[in-house]
């Protein structure tokens, strides 16, 4: 099922309509409020309709009763109206230029750039519009693809650029813009089998020197760490739009497979909008704990960190299915952890002719 966006124009006014419930309950002699979803681990739920994690039914309350509940009602009428001028004006501002807008807020500023981040995520909750409709952008775009598929681009006068992604971009692929929606990137034609979403920059680089993309008819996409939402609502598209099943090949560790879970289920801060986000068909590929078997793979000691990590992960809803308990067991009994360029053990082209297509046809993919 593709998502649909939420309409454009309703930004300014649902937003608006935080402001008359704030100016509601002034005008009331009430104690202004608002309501939001718990934003917590143990408050997402998993949907039905959209096959993702999402926030459940536990509220939180924003309160003017306790002075830093007003602080964060007065930031949040601040925002609302800085987020408006900016639509009004045609113009957009970075997370970081909003958390520095603030300093001239007086009361309201914030006092460090996280609670803005977070005070932007809860309107975007509030409103059940998107960060782009707010015309907030992150400092970084998204990550790099290679692979064969036309992309269609407006650039910044607003002319339309047609790229492949194979014949008219460099060594690094094409660079995802922070936009990825429609109406700025339509995805014209792909000719590949899968798509092939991969951590690392260097295992990236590795494919790609290898001609992976091209001899095993693949898209690849760099996730960069942990992906940014552009890339993760580009991979949805793409799934969606041209119906290539999706794999994940990460590190073997905790942290990547976090990773892996908020390309698929949802990450748990963008659970509000994990239907825009996440794609549920996608499929996690390695490295396991099992491949670190398997493989006679180098690695090294799980940290204490790394172990309360995965002992989290098995209290987390989106790793419940068998084989994730039996994954995450089986690492904290051998308290070792692996990462991707550990398959050079068996020299440049092992995981290209090798381990890939191995696993890809264990995985049916191909």
């Amino acid at each position: 099922m593709v998502t649909k966006a939420v309409p454009k124009g309703d930004a300014v006014k649902r937003m608006g309509d935080i402001a008359s419930k704030i100016y509601h309950d002034l005008a009331s002699s009430e104690i202004p409020t608002l309501s939001l979803p718990a934003r917590t681990k143990s408050n997402i739920e998993f949907n039905e309709m959209y096959r993702v994690w999402k926030y459940g039914n536990a509220t939180t309350t924003r309160s003017a009763k306790s002075l830093d509940g007003a602080y964060m009602l007065l930031r949040t009428m601040h925002m609302a109206d800085f987020i408006k001028s900016m639509i009004d004006q045609k113009k957009s501002s970075t997370l970081r230029e909003m958390y520095y807008i603030s300093e001239g807020w007086g009361l309201a500023k914030f006092g460090a750039q996280q609670e803005s981040d977070s005070l932007a995520e809860d309107l975007e909750i509030m409103t059940l519009c998107m960060r782009e409709e707010f015309k907030l952008r992150p400092e970084e775009d998204g990550a790099r693809v290679i692979g064969n598929l036309t992309l269609e681009e407006r650039t910044r006068k607003g002319d339309i650029m047609k790229i492949h992604c194979q014949e008219d971009v460099g060594d690094a692929g094409y660079s995802i813009p922070y936009n990825v929606e429609p109406e700025k990137l339509k995805i014209k034609s792909v000719d590949a089998d899968f798509i092939l979403a991969i951590e690392t920059g260097g295992m990236f680089d590795r494919l790609a020197e290898n001609g992976f993309d091209e001899s095993h008819r693949s898209v690849l996409v760099h996730l960069k760490g942990q992906p940014a939402r552009s890339t993760r609502r580009f991979i949805k598209r793409l799934n969606e739009e041209s119906g290539l099943p999706v794999v994940v090949f990460t590190d073997g560790d905790p942290w990547s497979f976090r990773i892996f879970a908020s390309v698929a289920y949802g990450a748990i801060k963008t659970a509000h909008i994990s239907e825009y986000l996440a794609t549920p068909a996608a499929q996690f590929l390695g490295i396991t704990p099992s491949d670190i078997v398997n493989y006679d793979l180098p690695t090294d000691k799980l940290t204490d960190q790394d172990t309360r990590a995965l002992q989290a992960e098995l209290t987390d809803p989106r790793f419940a299915d068998e084989f994730w308990r039996g994954e995450i067991e089986l690492q904290l009994k051998m308290k070792k952890k692996s990462e991707q360029q550990a398959l050079a053990k068996y020299g440049l082209d092992y995981v290209t002719d090798h381990y890939l297509p191995e696993k890809l046809a264990e995985m049916g993919v191909i």
